[in-house]
């Protein structure tokens, strides 16, 4: 996906707010987020993405011979670039804080634990690119990504993880998502990559604000097991109650070795729902060189 450049333009009071101020220099927006289409590569477990035209063009034409088309959209809130709200995953009949399950999802939606509870992001985001630090295009199919790997990464790059901050972590996995066999790109039988249960508890442990990644399930899927065990989700969400952003657009900035920037996302305020689809963004100075300060250290 192409990055654009705002500007607030010449009109612009100066001295109004340091962020405008940023915004007169320049920023370049990189998106994050994959398109949403008819026969994408999903998940199995969630309802699947379908769009209509119930109204097109030329099936009412008004007087003054205007005429207007719209939609009907059908989907899971975990189809597509979505984030993951606490009520997503449970153990042991328990959520985040532990509140019953059951009882929290009384009426048919999570009052408490549901996405609109989640405050709209903007904050300091780092991608840890995994494959420039293995020195290849992609991660195995079902590697899983090490504790040692994310230090390395953040080494390598130059970018500590801070507490409050959101992790974005590249597997190059999701150079499969427009392949013409959906079932590359969801793993099937080969696994996909990404950390495991080791990983997740690195990432509780700086206290980081979410987690995202390129691939389907976010975490580690092993071969032939699918979505069978997820204990990533487990310490994430439940234990610690940190957001899983999935199925991110990571190229763009992985070639622009953008691996800091302000990350800024909103979920859509479906009350009571466990997710919620999402357009995340990476926000840099438009005067950040493009090739990056990555080091082989």
């Amino acid at each position: 996906m192409s990055s654009t450049t705002t500007s607030s333009g010449p009109s612009a009071r100066p001295g109004r707010d340091r962020l405008l101020d940023a915004l007169r220099d320049g920023v370049r927006a990189y998106d994050l987020a994959r398109p949403l289409f008819v026969g994408m590569p999903q998940s199995p477990n969630h309802p699947a993405y379908w769009h209509t035209l119930p109204r097109r063009h030329g099936d009412r034409i008004r007087a003054d011979g205007g005429s207007a088309a719209n939609d009907m959209l059908v989907m899971g809130t975990h189809v597509g670039t979505h984030i993951d709200a606490l009520a997503h995953v449970s153990h042991n009949g328990l959520l985040h804080g532990g509140a019953d399950a059951a009882e929290a999802g009384a009426g048919g939606v999570y009052a408490d634990h549901g996405v609109h509870t989640i405050e709209p992001m903007v904050r300091r985001g780092v991608l840890l690119d995994i494959p420039a630090l293995r020195g290849e295009e992609c991660c195995p199919p079902g590697y899983e990504i090490t504790p040692a790997d994310l230090e390395a990464a953040a080494r390598r790059q130059g970018t500590g993880i801070g507490e409050g901050d959101v992790v974005l972590i590249r597997s190059g996995w999701g150079r499969h998502f427009h392949d013409p066999d959906t079932r590359t790109y969801t793993g099937g039988e080969s696994g996909v990559p990404g950390i495991s249960e080791a990983g997740a508890r690195l990432l509780a442990a700086r206290r980081v604000h979410a987690a995202g990644a390129d691939t389907i399930a976010f975490e580690r899927l092993a071969p032939g097991q699918g979505h069978s065990v997820l204990p990533a989700h487990r310490v994430l969400l439940v234990e610690s109650g940190i957001y899983i952003i999935e199925t991110l657009a990571l190229e763009e900035i992985a070639e622009q070795r953008v691996h800091e920037f302000t990350f800024v996302l909103a979920p859509l305020p479906l009350y009571g729902a466990t997710g919620s689809p999402v357009r995340p963004l990476a926000l840099v100075g438009d005067d950040r060189p493009t090739t990056g300060r990555a080091t082989d250290g």
